[in-house]
């Protein structure tokens, strides 16, 4: 520095801070070997704090309005420096402009995906990125813990950090509400606030607070939107309409494809057996529900029909009209003494004493004797 860059540096006795930047969180006043004189003027604007530092060590803070530095307003620096009846000009002390205004549209997003277990999907990778913003409530923290000796400190240099909190509490945030991933879209609004309550501690540890953070997006791979996609149609559509659909779009691939006849009717074959593959699950699924259906019971025997259930070792057999009954009387299968059920019968009962069973004995002739 040249002489009279020295002698200015001295003389000049207005201490502020223009911010020209969107981004400057903290600048160090600059001057000649920190030497500010006595009755220089202290301006401090809107959105800002001042605070000096001795040795490294924080002493007074000014917030805005404009100041003629003196041993009444310098207290703490007076008491660390030892002025008693005032002090000489000039004397040193390093001046830290501290923006308080609101730092908006701050991004965040995850760098690697997050893994979630879904009850229906299984392991699901996620992605989500949204905005934030934050200001310093306590210049003489945010110094301490983040700043230290950096002439200019910007929202770049703390951007990192304040990311990975941000993911850190989105991962425990989606962890613990167990959604649905297809869930998480309408409930983005749910989640921010969640997040946001969960991060004020984290920033006012840096003497800083978080006024807005909202998720934008949740994304997740591409095979599982399809999936989440199919599975919503299904509840709206009809499934013989799906199946013709599906089969179509299987000719119409295999009449595109290159290879030609060939490869049209392998297309053609692969198309029909979806169908079919398609027809027999439907096919099952139906007969599935249908036997678990108490409601469908087996139809009832034709009016005037002789029907039984028979006990065959201890085991329910039937329905039997009256020539399956006559042949198992015929091989001592069915006795009077055998337990038999009719539809109207509130309980299992004894063959002999149904009316309508005892014309079987007649019928059927005893079995041989034995030689």
């Amino acid at each position: 520095m040249g002489l009279f860059d020295k002698l200015r540096g001295e003389l000049i006795d207005i201490i502020e801070f223009l911010d020209n930047t969107q981004d400057t969180i903290v600048y160090r006043f600059e001057r000649y070997n920190n030497q500010i004189k006595n009755k220089a003027k202290l301006i401090v604007r809107e959105g800002q704090m001042a605070v000096f530092v001795n040795e490294g060590q924080i002493a007074d803070m000014f917030t805005p309005g404009t100041y003629t530095l003196s041993t009444q307003n310098l207290p703490i620096l007076s008491t660390l420096q030892g002025w008693k009846y005032g002090f000489n000009s000039p004397f040193k002390a390093e001046v830290y402009f501290v923006s308080t205004k609101n730092f908006i549209d701050q991004k965040w997003g995850t760098k690697n995906a997050i893994i979630l277990n879904d009850n229906r999907f299984g392991m699901v990778e996620i992605r989500a990125f949204g905005i934030y913003s934050f200001k310093v409530t306590a210049a003489d923290t945010f110094i301490k813990e983040i700043v230290g000796t950096n002439q200019t400190f910007t929202t770049e240099h703390i951007q990192e950090q304040l990311k990975s909190i941000i993911v850190t509490r989105f991962t425990d945030a989606t962890g613990e509400s167990h959604l649905p991933v297809e869930s998480y879209a309408a409930n983005l609004n749910e989640l921010s606030e969640a997040i946001f309550g969960y991060m004020k501690d984290d920033f006012a540890a840096y003497g800083m607070e978080v006024t807005k953070f909202l998720i934008e997006n949740v994304s997740m791979p591409d095979e599982v939107k399809k999936e989440i996609f199919e599975l919503s149609r299904l509840d709206k559509i009809d499934l013989d309409k799906l199946t013709k659909l599906k089969t179509a779009k299987a000719m119409e691939a295999a009449a595109e494809n290159p290879s030609g006849t060939a490869g049209m009717g392998i297309g053609l074959g692969a198309g029909m057996a979806m169908a079919n593959q398609m027809t027999q699950a439907m096919a099952n699924q139906a007969q599935n529900q249908g036997s678990q259906n108490n409601t469908q019971a087996t139809p009832p025997p034709i009016p005037g029909a002789l029907s039984y259930y028979v006990a065959v070792d201890g085991k329910q057999a039937g329905p039997f009209n009256k020539d399956s009954l006559t042949e198992l009387v015929s091989k001592g299968i069915l006795t009077k003494e055998t337990l038999v059920w009719k539809q109207g019968l509130s309980e299992w009962v004894i063959a002999g004493n149904q009316a309508d069973l005892n014309g079987l004995w007649s019928e059927t002739p005893p079995p041989l004797p034995k030689l």
